[in-house]
């Protein structure tokens, strides 16, 4: 086919079944053709995403999943799977490749279709462009632009290169220029390693000529007696055969294979080459003829010493152009010489270099490279492939992939629909400044009487904000704040989330990929108007009560309305930020995984505290809002709001002496001011002089201390009611971490199920509820303080979680069904690596950075879950299916889950609770749950008799029917009227066997309602398989009003006979 002929738009299904038909001599071709899914075996670096072009991939080839290849150039590691016999799909290509596939490989001319060089053809949708590779006749690169449904894209653009060599002339070229900052490059990777830096090709080429006219004029005359051999590929290196002809001025022999490529390629009635050797005495010969240079040059000066004498020469000059046999000596390529022999190394090479690679990439900027030529390349996630990708760093669009690494925390907020809607280098567009005022009534909802605070907030950035966020309903508004809130650091106020979600056109991403960008400047701006805030809170003295006052104009509630509408005053509240406790959560994990390190300090003058040059990092993640010295000292006792009466009393006026060093010491790791010495003196008292507990008291929740102990804050304080109402604060089943963790020990009567619980009614109960339960109970030996423990816990899902129940029960047991369907987890024998069996390993690797969005928690259903998950993971790749399953575990574990998440991966959670502990625990707290008075009344000595009968009844009942997927919803369904009457035996459940002692095989025979027998072992193992003359004797002996039962006997066996005797019921 003239690829001047070629049709601008082309269907390869269309292409594919016109060949077909035409190979077959059918009449009517199909109008369709069916594809499945391209397989994961296909190499990802052959595959062009969001299509099923296939680039160099025929031994992949199957008409089952795609039907359109591209063929970069014709080397036969590319074209392996190609020959007389193709018909798996249709060969796209340049014209002289196609020549070549043709009149060489002999693959059928229907199924070929050239292409031209820089000119848009339209394949299945996508735009293909073919440009000039450089590396041998007829190689090109493949431009794919592939349309996108992903809002404000219309396409996505790839570059595939083959195999190519960089040159100047490509940056030229408007067809790739049309590719730069495209989504990947598909890189010829053969020489990606720094050590791969040889000489242009120009360079080389001039040497082999120089070496060849310096051997003809040592020989004298025209050295004849001399033979000159130039090792090459089939097809490649004709650069150098053509130089070396035209400047030398001789011809070049090659033999009839070679003869046949050249004349395809258009050298046939050059004049340059012949096939007569005795015409010329600069022979080509095949690639390893004169050594083997992989991986390193190996000389064969035997073969060249046959050669020479078989075509009657004196000396032989051979040269091996690759780069594989680059080695420089001082100014000189490597010679290996022997007798009268000589092999020169040439670093040619029709690959690019290293240099060479990182300057295309750099031109392109591309938002990633894949590798398509090394070890273990075709796995895209291979330890090989990932060395290679790190070359590049800092070449690539950092920040496109930082947006889209942004998008990857929207979408993990559940928006699965989300869209990008601007692209990446898209500039802010300027809009207008949005002022509002709001009525101290609009933030609660209530009247309100009190005044309210009103300025401008003006732009971190010195643009004013746009207005379409003004579209956007109340409840858009807060979900994007919601997810923006995710990616942001806690102490980044509502005021400047509204800012960046308003310059970024009310897109999520962008707004955080604009944050990160001006990082250190909200930081100032969020913490100047923090400070701002307190010194208006102290000058309202018009204001009955200034604290009050400034309290509710600086809170930030969730239905605070601070978009414009149409009908109100342009003005805006001005906030002060309310911390969220999440963050306080993270540090309490930080401080509470490692408590043996000490800290470590040089003491230092008060001065070099007081007034650092630059802030440390715990000074920016600093809780604490440090107090002016400017307001008054009555000011600052009404800014103290929640803290309890006796932190007034923890301040004597010998603190500061008693703990003089401490203080300082303390002062100096926090970086404080002299505004924080009070609060310093306070916390200090408060630990005993202990520097470690008061940089925990500081930095973390009072979760971590004494029951007893207080957290002291000097900052303003909203009211609990509010607090809760903080925007990241209100994620849907994040556990609250400030629960102190020894709730579950309190007594029956004193433990309030919803209070004293680490989550909200309504959502699902997080893991942590029982890795903290079972890290108590690890410790505890008495088993009447771990039943009540266990009864603590599960009265919190009941009251809160009831659907948790369930699997909760099957987790305190290490179960998770019933036994008899033999569903396990276990991934590692008890007896190996006790380390990890006790989960300690895990526990300590465990890394407790902070993340840009904290990680989903771990729910109890959700854990469950994914155990059964595991469990039911066989085949092929089931190992690694198991590890990514448990890897995402791992990654949302806080605090001890994941070392009790190793144990129960092992089935060896070492907590001491069995189903006799963990059964009447759930009896008693059905019990407790019944009486709700019962905590008011103080005591639950009058419910020991119900506890009793409960337990009793529920353990019975498993006894009977061992499976908790009944008696558990039976048990909350009934509560205190449950008994083992009101549950019956169910064929195909074993039941538990009463006596331990038989004489022969046990079996327990079950009929069930579809009429299928089946029999258990004494363990309950099925042992159907086992017994199939037994199965015959019993569905003959079944009456037809029996349509279920179940028979518990023994197979009874004589031993003097040695045979089994009758079936007999015990």
């Amino acid at each position: 086919m003239d690829p001047q002929l070629t049709p601008q738009t082309l269907n390869s299904t269309s292409l594919f079944l016109a060949a077909t038909t035409a190979t077959t001599h059918s009449e009517q071709p199909p109008h369709s053709l069916s594809l499945t899914t391209v397989p994961s075996t296909v190499p990802r670096s052959k595959l062009i995403p969001n299509t099923r072009f296939l680039v160099d991939a025929f031994r992949h080839a199957d008409t089952a999943f795609s039907v359109s290849y591209f063929l970069s150039h014709f080397h036969s590691d590319h074209y392996t799977g190609l020959s007389h016999s193709w018909s798996r799909g249709i060969v796209f290509c340049s014209a002289t490749t196609a020549s070549l596939l043709q009149r060489i490989l002999g693959v059928p001319k229907r199924f070929l279709v050239p292409l031209p060089l820089c000119q848009p053809v339209e394949i299945d949708g996508a735009e293909v462009t073919l440009v000039d590779a450089n590396h041998c006749p007829g190689a090109v690169q493949f431009l794919f632009k592939v349309p996108t449904k992903e809002e404000g894209k219309k396409f996505e653009r790839y570059v595939h290169t083959g195999d190519f060599r960089f040159c100047n002339s490509m940056i030229l070229e408007p067809a790739i220029l049309d590719f730069v900052g495209c989504d990947a490059v598909f890189l010829d990777t053969t020489y990606c390693n720094p050590k791969f830096v040889f000489p242009s090709q120009e360079e080389s080429v001039d040497y082999v000529v120089s070496v060849v006219e310096r051997v003809i004029s040592d020989c004298g005359g025209d050295g004849s007696g001399v033979l000159f051999l130039v090792a090459t590929y089939v097809i490649g290196k004709e650069k150098i055969l053509v130089e070396l002809a035209r400047r030398v001025k001789r011809k070049v022999h090659v033999d009839a294979r070679k003869m046949e490529v050249l004349r395809v390629l258009g050298y046939g009635e050059s004049g340059v080459f012949t096939e007569d050797s005795s015409e010329s005495n600069i022979h080509v010969v095949g690639w390893n003829v004169l050594g083997e240079t992989w991986p390193y040059f190996k000389p064969n000066f035997v073969r060249m010493k046959e050669i020479m004498i078989e075509r009657g020469y004196s000396k032989v000059v051979g040269f091996v152009p690759t780069g594989w046999t680059y080695e420089v000596k001082g100014n000189t390529f490597a010679v290996r010489s022997k007798d009268s022999f000589e092999i020169h190394l040439v670093p040619y090479s029709e690959h690019s270099n290293y240099e060479e690679l990182r300057e295309y990439v750099k031109f392109l900027k591309p938002r990633g490279v894949v590798p398509t030529v090394g070890l273990d390349v075709e796995k895209s996630d291979s330890k090989h492939a990932e060395k290679m990708r790190k070359y590049f760093a800092g070449l690539v669009d950092e920040t496109a992939n930082k947006h889209e690494f942004l998008k990857g925390f929207h979408r993990a907020t559940g928006d699965t629909d989300f869209l990008v809607e601007k692209d990446v280098n898209d500039g802010q567009k300027p809009g207008k400044n949005m002022e509002e005022g709001i009525k101290p009534s609009e933030l609660d909802g209530e009247e309100s009487t009190t005044p309210y605070v009103a300025a401008s907030v003006p732009s971190s950035t010195g643009e004013p904000c746009t207005e379409s966020v003004t579209l956007l309903t109340d409840e858009e508004k807060e979900k994007m704040i919601e997810e923006l809130g995710n990616c942001l650091p806690a102490w980044v106020t509502r005021s400047q989330m509204l800012e960046l979600i308003s310059i970024s056109g009310s897109n999520v991403v962008e707004a955080a990929s604009n944050f990160y960008e001006r990082e250190t400047e909200f930081h100032k701006q969020a913490f100047s108007c923090q400070t701002s805030s307190v010194s208006k809170c102290s000058s309202l003295n018009d204001i009955d009560s200034p604290s009050k006052a400034c309290l509710n104009s600086s809170s930030t509630t969730k239905n605070n309305d601070v978009f414009p509408s149409q009908d109100s005053t342009k003005l805006t509240i001005l906030k002060h930020t309310v911390l969220s406790q999440a963050s306080s959560a993270k540090r309490n994990k930080i401080s509470g995984s490692k408590p043996n390190k000490k800290v470590k300090v040089k003491a230092k003058s008060q001065s070099q505290s007081s007034d650092p040059k630059q802030s440390t990092i715990t000074k920016f993640f600093s809780k604490v809002l440090p107090v002016k010295p400017s307001v008054a000292q009555s000011d600052r006792s009404e800014l103290m709001i929640g803290v309890s009466p006796k932190v007034e009393n923890m301040l004597p006026d010998d603190v500061g002496n008693r703990y003089k060093d401490e203080i300082d010491q303390f002062m100096q790791i926090i970086n404080g001011k002299e505004s924080l010495k009070d609060h310093a003196i306070t916390i200090i008292e408060k630990a005993k002089g202990d520097v470690n507990k008061a940089l925990d008291i500081y930095y973390c929740n009072s979760g971590n201390l004494g029951e007893k102990e207080i957290s002291v804050q000097a900052e303003c304080k909203i009211d609990s009611s509010l607090e809760k109402n903080c925007v990241l604060h209100e994620l849907k089943g994040i556990p609250d971490t400030t629960v102190k963790r020894i709730h579950v020990t309190l007594p029956l009567e004193k433990y309030n199920p919803k209070e004293h619980a680490c989550w909200k009614d309504g959502q699902p109960a997080p893991y942590l509820h029982l890795a903290r339960t079972f890290s108590l109970l690890e410790d505890e030996k008495g088993k009447i303080k771990a039943t009540s423990m266990l009864c603590n816990t599960f009265r919190s899902l009941l009251a809160l979680s009831p659907a948790d129940v369930l699997p909760a029960v099957y987790l305190c047991t290490n179960k998770i069904a019933a036994d008899h369907e033999k569903m396990s987890v276990r991934i590692l024998n008890n007896d190996e690596y006790p380390g990890i069996i006790k989960g300690d390993v895990a526990q300590e690797c465990r890394q407790t950075q902070r993340l840009l969005a904290p990680p989903t928690p771990l729910l109890i259903k959700d854990v469950f879950s994914a155990l059964q998950k595991i469990s039911l993971q066989t085949g092929h790749g089931s190992t690694s299916r198991k590890k990514d399953i448990i890897i995402r575990l791992m990654c949302s574990c806080r605090e001890k889950e994941i070392k009790f998440l190793v144990r129960t991966l092992v089935r060896n959670l070492r907590i001491g609770a069995m189903l006799k502990t963990v059964l009447p625990a759930l009896a008693q707290a059905v019990v407790m749950n019944s009486f709700p008075t019962v905590q008011q009344e103080g005591t639950a000595e009058n419910l020991k008799e119900k506890f009793q009968v409960l337990s009793v009844e529920i353990v019975e009942a498993y006894n009977i029917i061992p499976n908790l997927d009944l008696i558990v919803p039976s048990l909350m369904n009934k509560g205190i009227d449950f008994s083992v009457s009101s549950l019956s035996m169910v064929p195909g459940i074993p039941i538990k066997p009463m006596l331990a002692t038989y004489d022969g095989q046990r079996a327990q025979i079950h009929r069930l309602i579809d009429g299928s027998i089946r029999v258990f072992s004494r363990n309950g193992d099925e042992s159907t398989s086992r017994f199939p003359d037994l199965i015959d004797i019993i569905k003959e002996s079944c009456k037809p009003v029996a349509s279920t039962f179940i028979i518990d006997a023994e197979v009874k066996k004589d031993i003097f006979y040695n045979k089994l005797l009758h079936f007999c019921t015990c």
